[in-house]
């Protein structure tokens, strides 16, 4: 275990629509994930605050937060939540409040990564340093509370210039930390004839757009990922399946980079303002290439990666004729694997990237406690 350079008592907020662990939700949960395991591998002494059913909350249950219990699986959804729910969660952060306010030098910072705006009002209600990450466009309740909390301890960072840009416009200026990946969970793989998409099934995500530029291209498809709205699923996605276009569902890590890394291409399709796209860097770290659609952080991603292609958002035909060349480079040129693997490792690895977060932590941590120190008279 490599130790860090100033040891620090860190509060890792997390998402609280679902819990961390595996198979991930999504990209966002999947990225506090690694944070709290890499931060603890630096040597810092790590509290969770998650969903309940998360993984490390063994060692503080009190910092559990409440999951949405839907009535019907049909009714589960990325983006409302059941009756109830909203009150359930403003009721326990007022709770986490409390006890931050009664116990605030049992933490040097929180790293926040919840859409709730309570975290970031923290920072001046219990007096403790908070650096938000951004990995959403702006959301109302969130630019709420970042007014409120103007002027006490609290940092945000955003995760690609697009997403720093957004939050700009409304207000909000923020460091850019692009996310990061294990690149030592995501190996190379071999590649393959099919083609894949991963991600969550929801409208913005766009599968059956991936299905059809597959179709267009005469190839082979397999989707994996959690199917976040039900309705779009069986509207758009489950009447474009079969034959050469398969669903697998929701995979543990291991499983998915195995997935990816025997395709010869993944295609992502998001039709919103993509804020990262951490499907890009995950196949990448395989060695599969990686045609997109143009919009928000994807192109930041993409930026000097060999084996990759953006194309116009909603240009299926497009998609596929870039898709299609990239798999037939593939083979043509095998080696394109291997250069495509280390540029991903150089550009997009948990170690390049989240030092860079560490020394925000640790600077927004010493800089409240200095200015916190009482001044001294001679």
């Amino acid at each position: 275990m490599t130790r860090a350079v100033q040891r620090m008592r860190v509060l890792v907020v997390a998402p609280s629509r679902y819990p961390l662990r595996q198979p991930h939700a999504g990209g966002l949960e999947a990225t506090v994930w690694d944070r709290v395991r890499w931060l603890r591998d630096r040597g810092h002494e790590v509290t969770l605050c998650a969903a309940e059913g998360s993984d490390f909350l063994d060692d503080s249950p009190a910092f559990a937060l409440p999951a949405p219990a839907w009535t019907r699986v049909e009714d589960a959804s990325d983006t409302f939540y059941p009756e109830g729910y909203a009150r359930a969660t403003d009721a326990a952060h007022e709770v986490l409040l409390d006890r931050l306010r009664s116990g605030r030098h049992d933490f040097d910072v929180i790293d926040n990564h919840s859409l709730h705006p309570a975290p970031i009002r923290w920072s001046r209600d219990a007096d403790i340093p908070v650096v938000t990450t951004l990995h959403t466009p702006p959301l109302e309740p969130m630019l709420e509370a970042a007014e409120y909390a103007r002027g006490s301890a609290h940092r945000f960072v955003a995760v690609s210039q697009a997403t720093a840009r957004a939050w700009s416009v409304e207000g909000v200026d923020a460091f850019v930390f692009p996310n990061g990946i294990d690149t030592d969970r995501w190996t190379r793989g071999p590649g393959g004839s099919r083609w894949v998409w991963s991600g969550r099934i929801v409208p913005e995500k766009a599968p059956h757009l991936a299905i059809e530029a597959a179709r267009t291209a005469g190839a082979e498809i397999v989707v994996a990922g959690r199917i976040g709205d039900v309705d779009y699923f069986q509207q758009e996605v489950a009447p474009r399946l079969g034959g050469p276009a398969r669903y697998v569902g929701a995979l543990h890590q291991g499983d998915l980079c195995r997935l990816v890394g025997s395709s010869a291409v993944a295609l992502v399709t998001p039709m919103w303002e993509e804020p990262f796209g951490l499907v890009i860097a995950e196949a990448l770290a395989t060695g599969t290439p990686v045609a997109a659609f143009d919009i928000g952080g994807v192109a930041e991603v993409l930026a000097g990666m060999p084996g990759t292609a953006a194309v116009t958002v909603g240009d299926v035909t497009a998609l596929a004729h870039a898709a299609l060349e990239l798999a037939r480079q593939g083979e043509r040129e095998p080696l394109t694997r291997v250069w495509t693997r280390r540029a991903a490792v150089r550009e997009h690895a948990l170690s390049r990237r989240y030092r860079d977060v560490e020394r925000v932590l640790t600077h927004t941590a010493l800089r409240s406690r200095e200015q916190r120190m009482p001044a001294v008279s001679w």
